[in-house]
């Protein structure tokens, strides 16, 4: 039997959560939602202060991994001034991957674009 996939972006948990369930209820075969970043990394390090002054430098605060946190600074969205606009899925960093038959597929659309999703 043949499948189709779909990814879709969305920019909270919850929004992709609350569509999921509909999903589900559709019966796809698989869903996913993950977090994604554009330089890797798990976030912010944890014991970075800079009220206190504990802070090695800009990147420190960006990225836990060194390499990430230098491309995390380096970007323009790192200075707080950029809009982040270079035309990708902007403030949208949740990733819902489904995985449905083919018989559902165009409810499925409907259902992540009602839901606030960008396919």
């Amino acid at each position: 039997m043949s499948e189709k996939s779909i990814l879709a972006y969305f920019k909270t948990p919850e929004e992709a959560e609350g569509v999921s369930r509909k999903l589900q209820a559709l019966r796809a075969e698989e869903i996913s939602i993950d977090r994604f970043s554009r330089f890797g990394g798990a976030g912010e390090q944890s014991g970075v202060n800079p009220v206190t002054g504990n802070l090695a430098s800009m990147d420190s605060m960006t990225a836990v991994s060194d390499h990430a946190g230098i491309l995390a600074a380096a970007h323009t969205s790192g200075s707080g001034m950029s809009h982040g606009g270079d035309g990708g899925p902007t403030g949208r960093d949740i990733l819902l991957t489904v995985i449905v038959d083919p018989a559902i597929h165009d409810q499925a659309l409907s259902l992540i674009e009602e839901a606030g999703g960008m396919i």
